[in-house]
């Protein structure tokens, strides 16, 4: 997951960088000044430059303030922007690309595409239907069925919130609106994501919602309230109403830490704390902590344990269920 954001934040900051920049070139095969709307037009093979940034596209006007100083340039019909640093290049497609000259703030809107490349292979490619970067605090907002795809993980939400620091480091990035993550075989679903990269913690807020492969194959569910995953120490924390199936095994508890093996690395102890419940068949077991694992299948449960075995016997009759033999 930081890989996927660092990249991100690698366009971004470039594309910041490149507008604070003093000089402006715009070269077109025709420009005209409409007065009547205070706008500097240009037409036919539109060229600008911006230190290292270049837009092209077909047409583009500038807004022009009341004391006929620079406000917004707008460029119309799919315009192409670019910037390319020793091997790397990063770009931005959209119907319509906005740069105000003032604010500083960058737009991209209708089917944008960002993409960063090293050589000419695809690092990052971020999709949505806007786009929006402010060099002076470093956010870049994304809307609208916002995709987000690095090697084999894709996020998808509705809204995307990336926050820089001034040398373009990450601070955090935030998914929210119906918001997914994928990985391979594995997917989350939250309400909201949001990821530290100093921490290297990814937390999930909202009808929180795990799907995961395990080594065997077998699917394991989590659902909870709040999900927290540490990179570093690689370890899971649901809270909040959390719930657990895998295979035959229905647990229930407050809240969970998922450990990893300490031999493979790989995610194989649940511990239940608080009062919890496990079920297997017809057989409940209730304690204040239960450890499950994984690989081998087993689990343990201690503190209080209470044990019910639904249907041994429906007690309506008198000459069945379990009875002293009298």
């Amino acid at each position: 997951m930081k890989k996927i954001l660092v990249a991100m934040t690698a366009f971004v900051f470039a594309v910041g960088i490149a507008v604070n920049a003093s000089d402006l070139v715009i070269e077109s095969k025709k420009q005209s000044f409409a007065e009547s709307e205070n706008k500097i037009k240009f037409e036919g093979d539109v060229k600008v430059s911006v230190d290292d940034l270049r837009v092209v596209g077909d047409k583009a006007d500038v807004n022009m303030t009341k004391d006929q100083q620079l406000d917004t340039a707008t460029f119309y019909d799919k315009p192409y922007a670019y910037e390319v640093k020793k091997n790397k290049k990063r770009e931005v497609k959209a119907n319509i690309l906005k740069v105000s000259l003032i604010t500083k703030v960058i737009k991209a809107e209708g089917d944008t595409q960002s993409i960063v490349f090293d050589g000419k292979t695809p690092i990052v490619v971020i999709n949505a239907d806007s786009q929006e970067y402010d060099t002076k605090t470093g956010v870049m907002d994304a809307d609208g069925t916002v995709t987000i795809k690095y090697k084999d993980i894709e996020t998808y939400s509705n809204h995307a919130s990336i926050k820089t620091d001034k040398n373009g480091d990450l601070k955090n990035i935030t998914l929210t609106g119906n918001a997914r993550v994928k990985e391979k075989n594995n997917e989350s679903f939250a309400d909201k994501f949001v990821y530290d990269p100093a921490t290297e913690i990814l937390t999930a807020t909202g009808n929180t919602t795990s799907n995961a492969t395990m080594e065997g194959g077998d699917k394991l569910v989590l659902k909870s309230a709040y999900q927290e995953y540490n990179k570093k120490k690689n370890t899971y924390n649901a809270s909040g109403n959390v719930h657990v199936w895998y295979q035959d095994y229905y647990a229930v508890g407050p809240k969970i830490t998922f450990y990893p093996d300490k031999i493979t690395g790989k995610p194989n102890e649940i511990y239940f704390t608080g009062r919890s419940s496990i079920t297997q068949g017809v057989r409940t077991i209730y304690a204040d902590k239960i450890r499950m694992t994984i690989e081998p299948k087993d689990f343990q449960a201690t503190g209080n344990t209470r044990t019910v075995i639904k249907n041994i016997g429906s007690g309506s009759d008198s000459d069945s269920g379990m009875t002293l033999g009298l």
